[in-house]
């Protein structure tokens, strides 16, 4: 926890904070192995970065005395990921990864190699997918959450959704066996199509490329898909 971050209901006025959630105070306690007295860095969901003194610290809350919060968040990056759905566990994973890198709308697809009953979940309910999303923003000291958007249908979204997403972005399609290499160092918004562990199916590929995508590999290595998306960010941005 690299930041602390602060939604609505922990700041109880402009000068103090109170946090009561037993993941953050346990946190405190045993990593950062907080004193009161201490000089924290705090963020408030979707503002600002500062200090903060930890005036109170017990098993119950712990208390700060808010600084200016005025430092902007890191830029985003400027890309949509569109992801097939993986993998409960390494959803999680994804999630937070992409999050830190500065991420900030993704979609999850469903596929023809994507389990019908990843859909089913834990890790889709609202309240887990925040959950990972705040411990990547809190790793890079970040405080502009995500957007996380559900798409179950492939055709529907590549008819009705995909267009306006390439509307203002460059359509990328990472996928194995393509002719061209990814891209380094882009300055445009770019659409970033990942499939699922096996890739997306012949048809899938055909479907996205007629929309506007441009194939892209990562050469003759085949990746897991938690790696595959951090090496595709980093070589993009």
């Amino acid at each position: 926890m690299n930041l602390i971050l602060l939604a609505p209901d922990d700041i109880e006025h402009d000068q103090l904070a109170c946090i009561r959630d037993p993941r953050r105070l346990r946190h405190l306690k045993e990593v950062h192995r907080a004193r009161i007295g201490d000089s924290m860095t705090l963020g408030i969901a979707g503002g600002g970065i500062g200090r903060g003194e930890l005036v109170a610290f017990d098993e119950r809350e712990a208390r700060f005395a808010l600084g200016a919060l005025d430092t902007p968040p890191p830029p985003p990056l400027p890309v949509h990921l569109v992801l097939a759905l993986p993998r409960p566990r390494m959803l999680a994973r994804t999630l937070e990864h992409v999050t830190a890198l500065g991420v900030k709308a993704v979609t999850l697809l469903h596929s023809h190699r994507v389990e019908k009953s990843y859909w089913q979940s834990p890790e889709l309910t609202p309240e887990k997918i925040h959950a990972h999303l705040v411990l990547g923003l809190e790793q890079a000291r970040d405080t502009v959450m995500p957007t996380v958007s559900l798409a179950k249908g492939f055709r529907p979204f590549v008819e009705d959704v995909l267009p306006g997403v390439l509307e203002t972005r460059r359509g990328l399609l990472a996928h194995p066996g393509m002719s061209q290499a990814c891209p380094r160092g882009i300055e445009e918004s770019v659409a970033l199509l990942v499939g699922p562990e096996g890739g997306f199916i012949p048809f899938e590929v055909e479907r996205l490329m007629e929309a506007g995508c441009e194939g892209v590999h990562l050469g003759p290595r085949i990746l897991r898909v938690e790696t595959a998306v951090t090496a595709l960010l980093a070589r993009l941005f």
